[in-house]
């Protein structure tokens, strides 16, 4: 179109507008933008920080390690207003006003420490006492895995971690939202997200829900498209749903330790693994982009390797707990232990507290308001009197004193949790012995077995053979160290009718003492109720008590319950003050001390984590489902099994 044909458009429009030629009127009237609560506080604190409006206290005096700059700078001020930081300068020069100065001379004041992956379900502990036991140890915010808990009160699962806070709870939760729900295509419990599910999360608070949780279900991830019929795609829709919200996407590389492996994962968009093992795997997943959230274990063997290596960013690297149950975080410490194993590891001490904070922020993105001693973050303080062996003082979160040495000084907030968190534990009926009978063929003297152990990773289960009974049923042989296993679903319940219970025998696991049996309803990550014993009353009397209990542990010894835990939040946790729960987990510890174990003596509390179904598991045992009512499954590939032939 030319030149004067197009502007006699234009005119034609303008005049079919009623404008005949004239712009229209813009009105140009100020209107009063209303702020949000983030930038009303900035606001605050710009004045603060230029001394004209009055800042709540100052930290005086410490030497304040700067975890951008990897430097300690003597003698600083922190200048505190409300929950954040307005100003950090050397002491004595801000020129503006404090309703109270906190003498820090002689200490050191480090970043408050985050978990980059932690299931606080694993302390016992709701959030509420989990903040009482973890910010004496410098633990102020925790990046929490929440595929505990999303197993069990599906929906509510955000508002399950962000109740503690709204009352009151000095610890900052974040929650990741559990991609294992549910674990597998082949199990299934209170819980299931897709896309819609991680958007509505990500959508309903942005601020807090940041990240997807740890993606754990790799033969989903690398299958071909073509493949991921019959629910199986359902992970690349929450990693569609986060990526679409520019939030994290979590990993889980444990087994993949192949450089094609881990060059897939990388590409999926794994951004993060906790799971490396091998000094070697860590350092080629760092080299592919991969961030990696090192436990205690790893650190002994990967830190050394890096320094030798001659690491000179550590910006990719993260010291986290992921698991620690209440009694062994007393007993260790949180946060502090894994900083401190770091420092003994060899690290340089200004890179590990950087690890333990500004790395997991920047991660996270969180680094505007987290992670560093800075302007503009919270005023979450560690005050040290030795840097080098994590010696705290006290610590300060969200601005005020939380602790001193080990002693808590803040209130617990009273939270009323709903039914939905109470009620979770549903198997139906009271069990019998009879229910844990596995019975022959007909006809049978001996019988083939399926045989599984604790973290048994290998392609293919272990077979042997096991007797017969008069009554036509196989039972468990302790003393040659085979133990009968069972998984009960603790979901559905089935009134009158037959309980759905999965059991087998294991190998190099379990009670030999005579009648006795350990169950729980910790069993990660579906959670439900999993037992082992020698004697199937005492397996029926460990399960039935778990539900009295509404959760917990239970150990039955010649017949009788000897030690119980009480866990009646979610199966998984207990809103109880700390020194209790540590008590009845002594006391259970104490209790299969005084009992005769196959292999190690012992309680194996690590039991817990042997029902796993993530990679690089293989044939595992779960609650019976449709096609397959025995519950022994291949869950890389569906195949199932008799337990007995």
């Amino acid at each position: 179109m030319k030149r004067g044909a197009v502007a006699a458009a234009v005119m034609m429009l303008l005049a079919l507008a009623g404008c005949h030629g004239k712009s229209p009127a813009v009105d140009t009237t100020p209107v009063a933008h209303p702020f949000g609560d983030e930038v009303k506080l900035r606001q605050h604190l710009v004045q603060v920080a230029l001394a004209r409006e009055p800042a709540d206290r100052i930290i005086r005096g410490a030497t304040v390690l700067d975890v951008v700059t990897r430097e300690w700078l003597p003698n600083q001020d922190i200048v505190i207003a409300g929950e954040r930081i307005a100003l950090v300068g050397d002491a004595g020069t801000w020129p503006g006003q404090a309703s109270e100065i906190i003498d820090a001379s002689g200490e050191y004041a480090v970043p408050g420490f985050g978990e980059s992956h932690k299931h606080i379900e694993s302390t016992y502990l709701t959030p509420e006492y989990e903040a009482a036991l973890v910010i004496p140890r410098g633990n102020t915010w925790t990046i929490e895995d929440s595929h505990e808990i999303s197993n069990v009160v599906g929906t509510h699962d955000v508002d399950f971690w962000l109740r503690a806070e709204k009352a009151g709870s000095p610890l900052k939760i974040f929650p990741s939202i559990g991609s294992a729900t549910p674990p597998t295509i082949y199990e299934h419990g209170g819980g299931y997200y897709g896309y819609r599910e991680m958007a509505d999360f990500i959508e309903h608070d942005p601020s807090r829900v940041i990240s997807l949780g740890e993606v754990m279900d790799w033969p989903a991830v690398s299958a071909p498209p073509s493949e991921l019929g019959d629910g199986r795609g359902r992970i690349w829709e929450m990693i569609d749903a986060t990526m679409d919200h520019r939030a994290v996407v979590e990993g889980h590389g444990s087994g993949l330790v192949k450089v094609d492996e881990i060059n897939a994962f990388a590409a999926s968009g794994l951004s993060s693994d906790h799971e490396a093992r091998l000094a070697q795997e860590g350092l080629d997943k760092l080299r592919r982009g991969v961030f990696i959230e090192a436990r205690v274990d790893l650190m002994r063997t990967l830190f050394p390797a890096l320094i030798q290596h001659g690491l000179q960013d550590w910006s990719n690297v993260s010291v986290t707990t992921d698991d620690r149950d209440v009694l062994a975080t007393q007993q260790l410490g949180s946060m502090d232990y894994n900083i401190r194993t770091a420092i003994e590891s060899g690290v340089p001490p200004e890179i590990a507290y950087q690890m333990g904070s500004y790395n997991t922020a920047r991660h996270f993105h969180l680094e505007s308001i987290l992670g560093s001693i800075s302007p503009g973050r919270y005023a979450d303080v560690v005050l040290l009197s030795d840097p080098k062996t994590v010696a705290i003082t006290r610590v300060f979160v969200n601005g005020k004193l939380a602790s001193k040495g080990t002693d808590y000084l803040l209130p617990i907030p009273k939270i009323d949790y709903p039914a939905w968190a109470h009620n979770t534990v549903n198997i139906g009926r009271a069990l019998r012995a009879d229910d844990f009978a596995i019975r022959a063929p007909a006809g049978r003297q001996e019988v083939k077995v399926a045989l599984m152990e604790p973290f048994w990773f290998a392609p293919d289960f272990i077979t042997d053979t096991l007797p017969v009974q008069a009554d036509g049923t196989v039972v468990a042989d302790p003393q040659r160290g085979i133990i009968k296993v069972a998984v009960v679903d603790r979901y559905h319940g089935h009134g009158d009718s037959t309980p759905s219970i999965a059991k087998m025998f294991w190998r190099n696991t379990g009670p030999k003492t005579p009648g006795s049996a350990l169950a729980s309803s910790q069993s990660h990550d579906l959670h439900n109720i999993w037992v082992i014993g020698n004697d199937d009353a005492a397996m029926a009397l460990a399960v039935n008590t778990i539900a009295d209990l509404h959760g917990g542990w239970v150990l039955v010894s010649g017949g009788k319950v000897v030690a119980t835990v009480k866990l009646d939040i979610g199966g998984l946790m207990t809103q109880r003050p700390v020194d209790e729960v540590a008590g009845e987990m002594e006391a259970l510890h104490n209790a299969a001390d005084a009992m005769d174990w196959i292999g190690a003596p012992g309680l194996p509390d690590r039991m817990r984590f042997a029902f796993l179904t993530a990679s690089p598991w293989k044939w595992q045992l779960v609650a019976p489902y449709d096609g397959n009512p025995i519950g022994f499954v291949n869950v890389t590939n569906g195949q199932t099994h008799a337990v007995v032939w």
